[in-house]
């Protein structure tokens, strides 16, 4: 009797493989980096309740935003990626409005159970996120400023679990504002390819976010020694794919550095949760990196 050694591999349902690749895992692995950072930022202990509710709330929120990213896209996506999800018949565009109307909605819902300025938050957020999606994503200073501000109600979300502090602390929602707005700046060209003078706007900006952060040492509780070796780490890591898609703006370079924009907002992150607390935390946040990076090799992250 032959037995046979071929080995059973693990496969999800195609149907259930296209949602998540609406979904983009990978990008909400870094909208949970987002809300640990305000999370650390309202002082609050991690084990707290609140903390699930609004990785919940984020989940869905960012989740649902970018399944109507290509429910706006799909005609567009027939032609320039017609291999995702939509345009290539594996769900239909009907059933990914209701999943990103769930999505949302389930976001809305969890912030909701933190308090009133948590849920106006998360409001913001997918009013914001559809705005984008439908309307300013292709305007030059619109579309940037847009996800830019969804980036920054997100950090205010966590902090939120103390809404006093949110009036405090708003000042904290530019520096993902300015980076994120640097991120949709360079993604411009990364289906025909870009400008090189879209990618010198995104390393001036990727420098106001840098130096914010020693700014930041001025301020009361933000120690940046604390914050130092995450800092350096962002540096070397997003400085040298942009400065590489600014000298050859090729649609492959320009996608490579928009992936590594997103993905690094884990490190974004890490440098803000440990100037307001200390190195441990800011490991704590920079833990998401590596299933951040795994995911990403699964799904795509633009």
């Amino acid at each position: 009797m032959q037995i046979s050694t071929q080995k059973r591999s693990f496969k999800l349902p195609d149907y259930l493989l296209a949602c998540l690749q609406l979904m983009r895992p990978a990008n909400i692995v870094t909208a949970w980096a987002d809300i640990l950072a305000g999370y650390t930022v309202s002082g609050v202990v991690l084990a707290h309740s609140n903390l699930a509710w609004l990785l919940l709330a984020t989940t869905g929120l960012y989740g649902g935003g970018v399944v109507f990213n290509d429910v706006c896209d799909a005609q567009l996506d027939k032609i320039e990626r017609p291999e995702r999800p939509i345009p290539s018949d594996r769900i239909s565009r009907s059933t990914a409005t209701f999943l990103g109307s769930l999505l949302l909605g389930i976001g809305v819902l969890a912030a909701a159970q933190v308090s009133r300025l948590s849920l106006i938050l998360a409001l913001s957020i997918a009013v914001l996120a559809l705005i984008y999606d439908r309307f300013s994503k292709h305007h030059f200073l619109l579309g940037p400023l847009n996800m830019g501000l969804c980036r920054g109600c997100n950090l205010l979300l966590g902090v939120s679990a103390v809404p006093l502090l949110v009036s405090q602390r708003w000042y904290l929602a530019l520096i993902p504002i300015i980076y994120i707005a640097a991120v949709t700046a360079i993604s411009r060209g990364e289906v025909t390819g870009g400008k090189s003078k879209t990618g010198v706007i995104a390393l001036f900006l990727l420098g106001i976010v840098l130096m914010s952060f020693i700014f930041l040492s001025w301020t009361p509780n933000y120690t940046f020694l604390a914050a130092l070796p995450f800092w350096i780490l962002l540096a070397i890591r997003v400085f040298p794919a942009w400065y590489k898609a600014t000298v050859n703006p090729q649609p492959d370079i320009i996608r490579h550095a928009v992936k590594i924009g997103v993905i690094s907002l884990i490190l974004l992150d890490a440098t803000l949760g440990a100037g307001f607390t200390d190195v441990l935390l800011g490991l704590v946040i920079l833990s998401l990196l590596p299933l951040s990076l795994a995911l990403a090799r699964l799904f795509s992250v633009t």
